[in-house]
């Protein structure tokens, strides 16, 4: 189908931030496919999405619809921001409904440290964090470990890292899934894979990811009770992000799977419409391969970001000669955002397990769902929503309402509205470096090219999107966290 300018004149509203084409729009839609978002980013969308959504509405096994979020843009089969829910008996798995950087995601921490307190040696701890958490292509963390290691790391996530001291035990609950996907097998993982990966444990890597110091000023506290209890309750609060997967290792695993998969689409008689949607039954040998390597590099990402939470406690105390324990810094939440799992939710008033797919979108649980510590049964699961290193990010809490109409799912960022290439086009990273310093948000990269790319012009309005979320019901804001200083890739 031709891309065209504006959305589809088929595209119909069917509440206020919700729009849907019908299944009469493509041939083999098997279910609508729906569209968040308000007018102004309705209207704005990358047409791919129009084309990437539909197609993967024609995926054997879908259920109710597939779903973009508002900040979705185009990506490598579904679109960035897609959600998609598979029977287990009857569906697919796809990788490209996950994506290469497997369980890339977001850890938020707190602090009891002020900004103003922070100010002063803010330059400090960012060049602090710019030599012990390594950022860019290729880099190597400094958790040397062996082969063994690396297996039982892959089956046992942020417990592994636990229990070898590089973290504290509450963080396990705070972590979605407690850290850990049980079914995690290495004998699915290729030696390629396992080679890339095991040098890479406690890295930042490149593109979008970053750490980031944040502030929440007070006027930010959108719902001053559950902030509190997410433990965010002083005026301009420090607080810290971190947005990162399971770099060259899950990359490894979609490309060897992929190969796999296009070999044996014929044999279970599947046709896609992209090739990108490359995929196999759940329930067959090779689908149920694929979940337990990526699995594994679900796990490896959850103790990539362990280490990278050590490294930052211990980055704190170094530059304010106080422990972590003194300076309050307990994980708020971590949240994965390229991820499939099997989970139990409502299809048409009969409850069911579907494989949900979440591509560049977050799991957000509501009050009393049986996946939730108890620390967050009343609250509801904490939702970390990353912007642009220009213009802040926010964190919400999980509804109901998700529940009910996306399988749990909300956004995961702002989302792009132009190529990484186009970016560059418009400024040079040295530029933008100073410009941000300039206004007070300071950043090292380990490349000036990839900082262009992220210039803030180049993503949605962040606020734009969450108030797509808020009135759509499926996470509700909580608190707006803006940007002070940065270590990007």
């Amino acid at each position: 189908m031709e891309q065209q300018s504006g959305p589809p004149k088929e595209l119909k509203q069917v509440s206020e931030v919700v729009w849907e084409l019908p299944t009469s729009y493509k041939k083999g839609m098997l279910v609508p496919a729906r569209i968040y978002g308000t007018k102004k980013l309705i209207d704005a969308m990358d047409p791919g999405v129009y084309n990437q959504v539909t197609n993967v509405a024609c995926l054997p096994g879908i259920q109710k619809y597939s779903y973009c979020m508002p900040d979705g843009h185009w990506g490598y089969g579904f679109p960035i921001g897609g959600v998609a829910a598979f029977d287990v008996d009857t569906g697919v798995i796809s990788p490209g409904g996950i994506g290469f950087d497997i369980n890339c995601g977001m850890r938020l921490v707190t602090t009891n440290l002020t900004i103003k307190e922070v100010e002063p040696k803010l330059k400090e701890l960012v060049n602090t964090f710019f030599q012990t958490v390594p950022s860019g292509v290729g880099a190597k963390g400094f958790v040397k470990i062996n082969n063994n290691q690396f297996n039982e790391l892959m089956v046992d996530g942020s417990k592994w890292c636990i229990e070898n001291g590089y973290g504290w035990k509450e963080d396990l609950e705070r972590t979605e899934g407690y850290g850990k996907i049980d079914w995690a097998d290495p004998a699915k993982v290729s030696d390629k894979a396992k080679q890339r990966g095991i040098k890479q444990i406690g890295t930042l890597g490149s593109g979008n990811h970053y750490l980031e110091v944040q502030v929440a000023q007070a006027a930010n506290i959108i719902d001053e009770e559950i902030a509190a209890k997410f433990g965010i309750h002083t005026p301009d609060q420090v607080v810290i992000m971190v947005h990162c997967g399971s770099r060259g290792f899950g990359h490894q695993i979609g490309t060897d799977y992929l190969r796999i998969f296009s070999g044996v689409m014929k044999k279970y008689n599947i046709p896609v419409l992209d090739r990108e949607l490359t995929c196999a039954p759940f329930a067959s040998d090779e689908g149920q391969d694929y979940y337990k390597a990526m699995a594994c590099a679900a796990n490896m990402a959850f103790a990539n970001r362990q280490v990278i939470l050590h490294r930052i406690r211990e980055g704190f105390s170094k530059v304010f000669n106080r422990s972590a324990e003194a300076m309050e810094m307990h994980m708020v939440y971590d949240v994965a955002h390229n991820v499939a799992k099997v989970e139990e939710h409502d299809v048409d008033g009969k409850r069911k397990k579907v494989v949900v797919h979440r591509k560049g979108s977050t799991r957000a649980f509501p009050p009393n769902h049986p996946e939730l510590p108890s620390i967050y049964k009343k609250t509801g699961q904490p939702v970390i929503i990353g912007g642009s290193m220009e213009t802040g990010s926010y964190l919400l809490v999980g509804t109901e309402k998700a529940m009910e109409d996306t399988f749990g799912t909300t956004a995961h960022g702002s989302g792009r509205t132009m190529s990484r290439s186009a970016a560059k086009r418009q400024i040079r990273g040295d530029k933008l470096q100073k410009d941000m310093e300039n206004r007070g948000i300071y950043v090292k990269s380990a490349s000036m090219q990839g900082l262009a790319e992220e210039a803030g012009f180049a993503y949605k309005d962040i606020n734009e999107v969450v108030e797509t979320l808020k009135i759509a019901g499926i996470s509700k804001p909580v608190v707006q966290l803006r940007p002070r200083a940065n270590v990007k890739g």
